[in-house]
């Protein structure tokens, strides 16, 4: 159940979600802006790593309410792909497509990808919060 915290206006909610990022850093940061609005997280470094625990969580009966991936992964497969991957995993994937790129057809279009929100970095926490006011 995700309410507003009317101090400060931000998503207060429950749930496990799964951060994929490339950058340490990054990954704390949407982990610490997260855990401030309610949710636990894991997070990944890589596509393959995110999907492996992806796929443990639904085996263990356990799924991911929501996952970010980042859409730039250097050397590897970025939220697009990864986001294919998961779908074939479970077609009900909640999925957040995260960029430094704002410009990218993917970030400004990111329904058409089958993502149901978008996070330009650097993360500002209002935008992470009405990013995940859409999991309701």
């Amino acid at each position: 159940m995700i309410t507003e915290i009317s101090d400060e206006t931000l998503t207060s909610g429950s749930g496990h979600i799964l951060v994929m990022d490339d950058e340490k850093f990054i990954r704390s940061l949407a982990s610490e802006m997260l855990i401030k609005m309610g949710f636990e997280t894991v997070s990944a470094k890589d596509e393959a790593e995110a999907i492996k625990m992806y796929r443990q969580a639904m085996q263990a009966e356990q799924p991911f309410d929501a996952v970010i991936l980042d859409l730039t992964i250097p050397g590897g497969m970025g939220g697009q792909e990864t986001m294919a991957r998961l779908t074939e995993i479970d077609k009900h994937v909640k999925a957040i497509v995260s960029s430094g790129y704002s410009s990218d057809p993917v970030m400004s279009n990111y329904e058409e990808y089958g993502f149901i929100a978008a996070v330009t970095k650097p993360y500002v926490i209002k935008e992470m919060s009405d990013a995940m006011k859409k999991l309701k």
